[in-house]
């Protein structure tokens, strides 16, 4: 099961389509008890449930399949909807018993440039391009921050988090206060290795080997999460600007 930001919300969710479909199959226009429901409150609420279906138990829609039936249109819907209800809400005891209970990563939890960039491209299952699509908007947001426009990705990150003070046309992003210390001077080594090995090693093959095949859900995942820390990094650091 994926995780989900919000189960409360949707086990909600998935409590009220149930209400709605109750009493499907009484006169037409009255499918649940002491309300008069229409065909459009369901398939609103449905379209809701099928995006609460897509993350906990991806394979429903081949499983209803199987046993659809079109004299019962909403059983399907129904039948997995109570599954899901159940994996929801019994999901960290069964991790605890079963002995998985270890953290879970949401690739909506990653940091915002990180996951609004490869949303789109992530949700359609194009794990690829999706990690390129987070590369170029971390490469965009960091060249905003820094009030720069340059092509070159790893000369960017190369410069920006350089010890050397600040010039003129080249700002830097300083993680910590630059005390002189050599946890300051390793913080913004170790910034500038990541950021090379985030666009060389992650970045470019993924952009270029199109005929590599698709990436493992798993593996984009903890590629993503790579640039998640980068862009946090960005984002938190200050900016040195030349006198």
């Amino acid at each position: 099961m994926n995780p989900i930001a919000k189960p409360d919300w949707a086990v909600e969710q998935l409590a009220l389509f149930l209400s709605l479909t109750e009493d499907y199959g009484r006169p037409r226009g009255r499918y649940a008890v002491g309300a008069e429901v229409t065909e459009e409150d369901i398939l609103g609420q449905a379209h809701v449930i099928e995006q609460i279906f897509d993350r906990v138990e991806p394979e429903w829609l081949e499983r209803q399949s199987l046993s659809f039936n079109p004299n019962m249109r909403w059983n399907g819907h129904r039948e997995t909807a109570i599954r899901v209800r159940a994996a929801i809400l019994r999901d960290a005891e069964i991790r605890e018993n079963l002995g998985d209970n270890a953290p879970r990563l949401s690739a909506s939890s990653l940091h915002p440039w990180v996951w609004d960039g490869a949303m789109s491209l992530w949700q359609s299952g194009h794990f690829r391009e999706a990690i390129t699509a987070a590369a170029r908007k971390v490469n965009a947001e960091t060249q905003n921050k820094l009030m720069l426009r340059r092509p070159s990705e790893v000369n960017l990150f190369n410069q920006s988090f350089s010890a050397d003070p600040a010039r003129a046309g080249q700002p830097r992003l300083r993680i910590m206060p630059n005390d002189g210390s050599d946890t300051y001077a390793s913080t913004q080594r170790g910034a500038r290795a990541l950021a090379e090995g985030c666009y060389a090693g992650l970045r470019n093959p993924n952009s270029h080997e199109a005929d590599l095949g698709e990436l493992p859900e798993h593996e984009a995942l903890e590629q993503l999460a790579a640039f998640s820390v980068l862009a946090r990094w960005v984002d938190c650091a200050t900016v040195e600007f030349a006198e």
